[in-house]
């Protein structure tokens, strides 16, 4: 079955933004929310996969909880079949017509999901502390090497959590849990001011 769905340019960071414009400096944690990321969930078998790769500009990674980047693209390995494939500014039409020509006649399912989350940035020496008051997995660099990517929970909210480098997480969290996570977030920093 072939499921396409594209929807519109995605929305404001609202209310993050409120939220952002009170939140203190503090080095050891700096938390940010990331700007607009075209977000294509993307479900397929092999020949697909490899399409859907070519087409993108990244490799969708074969490894359980891996992120591969190209060209500041990234696709997050979530499941067995399943990858959400980002590309910070950019517009998700174009992307997406390209991936579903290349997936043309291969069973899959491709979706714009761009409007659903926001990417919550944690760094600084003390970002795998901040993050592991509401999340239970070893962040240690062994254990969640750079290029790691889960599905998992912060508090009672859903996430993906990455590894950008030793000291940088993206957490990529539903719109509607933003706030909740935000919160969250700031009052595990706040021990550290």
């Amino acid at each position: 079955m072939v499921e396409t769905t594209a929807t519109a340019e995605p929305l404001a960071h609202y209310p993050l933004d409120a939220l952002a414009a009170g939140t203190r400096a503090i080095g050891a944690a700096r938390l940010t929310a990331l700007g607009p990321v075209s977000r294509l969930a993307f479900r397929g078998r092999e020949a697909a996969i490899q399409a859907a790769g070519e087409a993108f500009g990244v490799a969708l990674p074969r490894e359980a909880n891996r992120r591969n980047t190209a060209n500041g693209r990234h696709a997050l390995w979530l499941g067995p079949d399943e990858w959400i494939l980002l590309a910070p500014g950019a517009d998700p039409a174009p992307l997406f017509a390209a991936i579903e020509t290349a997936t043309t006649g291969l069973p899959h399912s491709l979706v714009d999901v761009s409007a659903r989350s926001v990417t919550l940035e944690v760094a600084g020496s003390k970002a795998a502390y901040v993050l592991n008051q509401g999340n239970p997995l070893d962040l240690s660099l062994d254990a969640f090497p750079v290029g790691t990517s889960t599905r998992t929970l912060f508090h009672k909210a859903e996430i993906v959590l990455s590894r950008i480098t030793p000291d940088t997480f993206h957490v990529d969290v539903w719109r509607s849990f933003a706030p909740y996570v935000w919160e969250m977030l700031e009052d595990a920093r706040r021990e550290l001011a």
